[in-house]
């Protein structure tokens, strides 16, 4: 994984894996567990978490199956091998619950700015989609606008609520799905819309400025954004491809700027001095940025 090489380049102060970390797709554990020993063993992927502090959620290639929900039947099984990898405290929240969503602080004392990371887990309390036959070469889910059908659960909502009651001058909410894009029948927000109505929507009761979304999942990179009623923007950065490329980008009339289909990766840089901003970019293997978008935090803040 040499493009790991080029973000040890970059001296990030924190890197997030946001699934398929593996590709597990097994109802083996064993098979399961062996999967993780192989990554954690390569010398890049090694080298990186030796000097990045790293935090993670999953998608469905490390839950265990292919766009799998909560049908999965080895979904607790699985949740231990991921802690375990990835070097989850004992005790802590995430062993104590079903699913592995968990959030971050970082506060920045001499700038008085503090910064909210929310990993949400978009497998374990996710019902199956409506889909149609699949043609040669790509998904064909379509929106289900059942109100019943859920991707984060009852539990994990509320959570979340209270997440973004706190108090933070920045917040990233890490999705292994896309968010803010335009619907293309891959697995995403969009497949389930009241789902993605009812995140506007609570960002918007609770007053949460500062909110922007991180995904994954497909093997292109892309920065889109929403732009909900009576809301700022909301923008996504999409980074998927670390060791995949892709050449079937979709089109997306939300996406700023170009898509990236070589391998990749998404920084976010924050800087609070002054009139604080982030700044939105994809880097390629040789470390130059092929995405650049940059806001004033006062952007993203209800008027």
């Amino acid at each position: 994984m040499p493009i790991l090489r080029t973000v040890l380049e970059w001296e990030p102060e924190l890197f997030i894996y946001l699934g398929d970390n593996i590709y597990g797709d097994t109802n083996d554990m064993a098979v399961l567990e062996a999967k993780y020993a192989k990554l954690g063993a390569k010398k890049d992927f090694f080298a990186l978490r030796a000097n990045v502090p790293t935090i993670a959620t999953w998608d469905d290639h490390d839950y265990g199956a292919n766009d799998a929900g909560k049908d999965y039947p080895f979904r607790k099984e699985s949740k231990d091998i991921f802690l375990k990898f990835w070097n989850e405290p004992n005790p802590s929240p995430r062993r104590e619950r079903d699913g592995i969503y968990t959030s971050h602080r970082f506060e920045d004392k001499s700038a008085g700015k503090t910064l909210q990371i929310i990993l949400l887990d978009t497998r374990t309390f996710r019902d199956l989609p409506l889909e149609l036959p699949l043609t040669s070469w790509k998904n064909d889910y379509v929106p289900d606008p059942d109100p019943t059908k859920t991707i984060l659960g009852e539990i994990q909502w509320k959570w979340l609520e209270e997440r973004l009651k706190e108090p933070a001058d920045l917040r990233i909410i890490g999705s292994s799905i896309q968010f803010s894009h335009e619907y293309n029948g891959w697995e995403s927000w969009t497949n389930f819309p009241r789902e993605l109505l009812k995140m506007v929507d609570l960002i918007k009761s609770t007053k949460a400025n500062g909110v922007v979304f991180i995904s994954g999942d497909v093997h292109w990179g892309e920065l889109s954004v929403l732009r909900p009623r009576d809301c700022y923007p909301l923008y996504d950065l999409t980074a998927s491809g670390l060791n995949r490329d892709w050449d079937n980008v979709e089109p997306n009339r939300n996406r700023v700027g170009v898509a990236c289909s070589d391998f990749h990766f998404g920084m976010l840089d924050i800087d609070w001095s002054g009139n604080a901003s982030i700044t939105f970019r994809i880097h390629d293997m040789t470390g130059r940025a092929r995405v650049r978008k940059s806001l004033k935090l006062n952007e993203l803040q209800f008027k």
